[in-house]
């Protein structure tokens, strides 16, 4: 479908952007499976976004309006054999440290009765279980209404962030590392501390669940990792329902793989609520910033003995997301040294 096709017939299919790179070149692109249509005098989807709350126009719009007859082959890009690379859908390209990475849990049931079976002792209830609850119970709020908060974790800055294709990291003083399959929603701060919700995109919220294992409390430390976004944008997506298949491959082979549905029907908290309870931050509506914010995920597989190793290929495939998210795994061996800090005498 052509770009002017999907402008007139919005309400079935949504603008996907990407973000490349060839050298010192960066640009932004709009999918038309299976080429990408170059977009004009824009080389960051944070531009391109500046541009349209600007105008008071749809980020959709911008894109058709500045769309060229340069089209490239995305298979090879995708596939990494294109002087040109992918980089994540969305960034902040002045300086990576205004890009929040953030993130809602106990969102699914799936991840709930993991974190249960991670901490209880005997036939206790644990935290994680009774927040689940109070989101079952206050997390879907009407219109106009506030519902209950949300757990909330910080993943780090946009110095974290990683394109499809590049490694997630296990560090040399984390304990594991594995995936979480999940949508994350994208947002820019306007000038005048408005939030705008640009899209979302298939992500891999990656963490490390072995440490999280031995106390809850270590929850914030355990997020502390790379993660990754991508390939695409999917500018207003459909949220409802959202079929996701994450794929773990060793060796070229798939060792482990599960489906699930993610989306505001399988959520025990809605959008509007997630999101109100990260904007009502004040910090967090700072003029220029850009945000990231994982939804959760309703499988893990580490919930079933998998533990990752170097090389092995983590893939991310959510229906209407656009291609598959895929990512390798590194492991760092080597030894971890005390970190000294000095007195600034």
């Amino acid at each position: 479908m052509l770009l002017s096709e999907m402008k007139m017939d919005g309400a079935n299919s949504s603008v996907r952007l990407v973000q490349i790179k060839k050298d010192d070149v960066r640009r932004v692109a709009v999918v038309e499976e299976p080429n990408l249509r170059l977009i004009a005098d824009c080389s960051s989807v944070y531009d391109l976004a500046g541009l349209a709350i600007s105008a008071g126009v749809k980020l959709s719009d911008a894109a058709c309006e500045r769309a060229t007859n340069d089209l490239l082959d995305y298979n090879i890009i995708y596939r990494g054999r294109s002087e040109w690379r992918m980089l994540t859908p969305v960034d902040h390209p002045g300086d990576p440290a205004r890009c929040l990475i953030s993130g809602t849990g106990l969102t699914h049931l799936g991840s709930a009765s993991d974190r249960q079976d991670m901490h209880v002792k005997e036939e206790e209830l644990t935290d994680s279980m009774k927040m689940f609850r109070a989101g079952v119970e206050a997390g879907r709020p009407a219109p106009g209404n506030i519902g209950t908060p949300p757990e909330w974790f910080y993943k780090g800055t946009g110095a974290m962030l990683r394109a499809h294709g590049e490694p997630l990291d296990i560090p040399p003083y984390a304990e594991d590392g594995g995936e979480e399959a999940e949508i994350a929603g994208i947002y820019m701060i306007d000038p005048d501390g408005r939030s705008w919700r640009l899209g979302m995109a298939a992500g891999n919220e990656f963490s490390d669940h072995k440490f999280e294992k031995e106390n809850y409390l270590n929850l914030a430390g355990s997020k502390l990792r790379t993660c990754a976004l991508g390939p695409e944008l999917v500018v207003d997506p459909e949220f409802r329902s959202v079929p996701v298949e994450v794929t773990i491959e060793r060796d070229g082979m798939a060792l482990w793989s599960k489906k699930f549905s993610t989306g505001e029907a399988n959520m025990c908290h809605n959008l509007q609520n997630i999101e109100h309870h990260h904007f009502k931050y004040e910090n967090h509506r700072r003029p220029g910033d850009v945000h990231i914010h994982f939804f959760g995920t309703d499988r893990l597989s580490f919930s079933d003995g998998i533990r990752l190793h170097d090389g092995d290929v983590m893939q991310i495939a959510a229906e209407k997301f656009g291609r598959p998210l895929r990512n390798p795994v590194r492991v760092f061996e080597s030894k971890f040294d005390l970190i000294a800090v000095s007195p600034l005498k």
